[in-house]
């Protein structure tokens, strides 16, 4: 449970710092607005994703893994397509969007695994 709340927390903050760095990317309703996306695009990663990367797997290990930003940015445009209040008014904002939210998540993940692991 806690791993879901980081994970909701990471996706919400990443989100957040996306909408700041790319001019396409639309989040309305403030705050709420970026909790209700990060918790739909944390559903999304607990769901979809694990049976996305299991098909694709194949296509993944032929290109590295750079195939996994394709993934994320499918996960992402159904965040978009699911809630109104978030909108990705072009394909480059939605690139620029996954890169961002995939790095952040990669950083605020790490770190949080880090304090965890040492107050262990």
């Amino acid at each position: 449970m806690a791993s879901f709340i980081i994970r909701l927390f990471s996706n919400s903050l990443a989100l957040w710092i996306a909408y700041l760095l790319v001019p396409g990317l639309i989040v309305n309703r403030g705050i709420t607005g970026f909790v209700l996306a990060g918790l739909v695009l944390g559903l999304l990663n607990l769901t979809v994703k694990p049976i996305l990367k299991f098909i694709s797997a194949p296509i993944i290990i032929l290109t590295l893994g750079i195939f996994s930003l394709i993934i994320n940015g499918f996960l992402l445009w159904l965040v978009s397509y699911f809630l109104d209040f978030v909108v990705i008014q072009t394909y480059g904002a939605l690139v620029w969007s996954t890169i961002i939210v995939s790095l952040a998540n990669i950083v605020i993940t790490t770190a949080s695994k880090a304090i965890t692991n040492q107050n262990d």
